[in-house]
Parts: structure tokens; C-alpha cells; sequence
């Protein structure tokens, strides 16, 4: 199969809504139902070899354990519980509205009790909408959201390699439904205090020093699938670093830089995973030397971290 396939976002728009409204409802079942980890690490979605899975969740909710995955090849939503109760239904033909009733129903029927304290989105235009009366997104394109779960699974194979690389603190590579972005981020020792203003899920995320690589499917801000990576709080005179390939390039938002990197550039060149990765690793190195980390310290060859093993012993 090609690396990096063609995704343009004019071809699914309609269908990627819907399906970032989906995943923020099985979301916010999974905030719920998992234990807190730092940085908000429960909370968002893993690749699998057919989708998206929440894992395992409950107990800490008073609920049986139990899984709800998104299958991106036979298209369905599927609940299970630990005692191998299984029930699903297809995503083809759903409006948000009739997907959230879907999926409580399919929750009651493997013995969980599902509670979703904001049934609304999170940070999107429709913020105010519950979700049981959003009838307006209902588009669902099997092709194009079958190539999202695709670029998703190369992407993620991608970052994992990136993520070898590194010894020190870093987040698994996951698939926010807030931002519907993927991402690893890599982490600090120095802690952050954020500005009393900084609402509370910004002050958990950014609590710690980070350099974060990731990719985007296009949304109106950015509209075409993107590669970036970025440093928070930014060190002075990153925006000034030099990037790799030539194609790549800086943008300003909201007073701090991204790195970015269109994803039908990458696409073009000789060796699109390795572009991909030198992308990466040049803004890591830019911003963890400026942001005065010990590189050579944290640094992870060939994903080992024992001495012997290193000289070849």
C-alpha cells in the first residue's frame, strides 16, 4: 500500500465532521470512565488494526470493564464487556443524534451505565448543541474515512518510531477527539505555572516543559493535512531555526509557532517517511537545545537504553 495516500480534506469535510462529533462522544464516555492520568493521557483514542479503541475502561466508575472500539473496515461501533457480552451497531447512515442514542443503547446492552456529564462538543462551533439533537452532521463516506483510519495507522507507525528516540518522559502516541489531531509529546523536567486565565485542561496539558510532534487532518484554520511540531512555552528564537526539507515552514498562532510541514509535500519526496522524521527531529533538536535539555543524555539510539547493548556487547 502507498505511504501517505492522498486525504484531501475537500474530498471528506462533511464526513470528518460527523466523525469528530462520534468520536467526542465515545470520548467523553471514556473521561468518565477511566482512571485520571497526567496530562490527560486516559483520555484520548490508540490505532488498532482495524480503527480506534478506547481500551479497557470501568471500575473506577462503578461499571463492569469494558471497551468501545470504532471498526474502519467493516464500519461499526462496537461495544464489550469483560464478561464477553458484545453489542454493535453500523456507522453508515447515522446523524450524531441517532449515534449517541445508538451507542447508550448498545452500552445498556453489555451491562454499562454510561454518564457523560457535558453531553455536548468540546471546542467546536456547535458547542452548545446536545448531542442527542444534532441531526445536521450525518454524512459518513466508507471510502474516506476508511483512508483516514489508514494515513492514521501509517502516521502513528511513524511517530512511534520518532518516539524510540527519546529516553526521558513522553506521552504515547494518541489520537485526541478533542483537536482530532494524532500526536507524542516529549516532556521537560522543569515544571510550567500557566496564567490564572489558562482554563483547566490547557493547565494539565502544559504543566510540564514539551516538544510535541503530530499531524492534523485539515480544519478551516489549516485546511490541508498537515505535519507539525512545536515547544511550549517556546523557547526564544525557535521561530528563527532553520527546518528540513525546504518545503517545511513556520506559521505564527496565537502568539507562539508551529513548524509545519504540508502533508502532500512530504508525499512527493523520494523517501516520505524519512522526510517525515527528519521534520521531526530537526524542530526536536532546534527547540530542546534552545530550551537548554541535555540532548545527548535523553537521547535513545536504535530505542536502547543499556550501556553493554549500545557498544555491542
Amino acid at each position: 500500500m502507498e505511504i501517505f495516500p492522498p486525504i484531501p480534506l475537500s474530498q471528506w469535510k462533511d464526513s470528518k465532521e460527523t466523525l469528530h462529533r462520534f468520536a467526542q462522544v465515545i470520548g467523553k464516555i471514556r473521561l468518565a470512565s477511566s482512571p485520571r492520568r497526567n496530562h490527560w493521557w486516559n483520555v484520548p483514542y490508540h490505532v488498532t488494526g482495524c480503527g480506534i479503541t478506547t481500551r479497557p475502561m470501568g471500575l473506577v466508575d462503578g461499571n463492569p470493564i469494558f471497551t468501545i472500539d470504532f471498526d474502519f473496515v467493516e464500519h461499526l461501533l462496537i461495544a464489550r464487556a469483560l464478561d464477553g457480552r458484545t453489542a454493535s451497531f453500523s456507522l453508515l447512515g447515522q446523524s450524531v443524534a441517532s449515534f449517541y442514542d445508538n451507542a447508550l443503547a448498545a452500552l445498556r446492552a453489555v451491562g454499562v451505565a454510561a454518564a457523560i456529564e457535558r453531553p455536548h462538543p468540546f471546542d467546536l462551533p456547535d458547542g452548545k448543541r446536545h448531542f442527542a439533537e444534532d441531526t445536521e452532521h450525518a454524512a459518513y463516506d466508507p471510502f474516506w474515512v476508511n483512508r483516514y483510519w489508514q494515513v492514521l495507522s501509517q502516521v502513528s507507525l511513524v511517530l512511534e518510531e520518532f518516539s524510540a528516540g527519546f529516553s526521558g518522559k513522553i506521552s504515547p502516541v494518541h489520537h485526541f477527539w478533542h483537536t482530532f489531531d494524532l500526536a507524542v509529546t516529549r516532556f521537560g523536567s522543569r515544571t510550567v505555572e500557566q496564567p490564572a486565565h489558562v482554563d483547566p485542561v490547557t493547565r494539565e496539558a502544559y504543566s510540564r516543559e514539551v516538544i510535541s510532534a503530530g499531524f492534523w487532518f485539515g480544519d478551516d484554520a489549516f485546511p490541508r493535512p498537515t505535519f507539525y511540531s512545536y515547544a511550549a512555552p517556546e523557547p526564544d528564537g525557535l521561530a528563527a531555526q532553520p527546518l528540513r526539507p525546504e518545503a517545511a515552514r513556520w506559521a505564527e498562532l496565537r502568539g507562539s509557532h508551529l513548524a509545519l510541514l504540508d502533508y502532500d509535500d512530504a508525499r512527493a519526496t523520494e523517501n516520505a517517511r524519512d522526510t517525515v522524521l527528519d521534520f521531526y527531529e530537526t524542530v526536536y533538536r532546534s527547540a530542546a537545545l534552545l530550551a537548554d535539555w541535555d540532548v545527548d543524555a535523553l537521547a535513545c539510539p536504535a530505542g536502547m537504553t543499556d550501556p553493554q547493548a549500545l557498544r555491542g556487547g
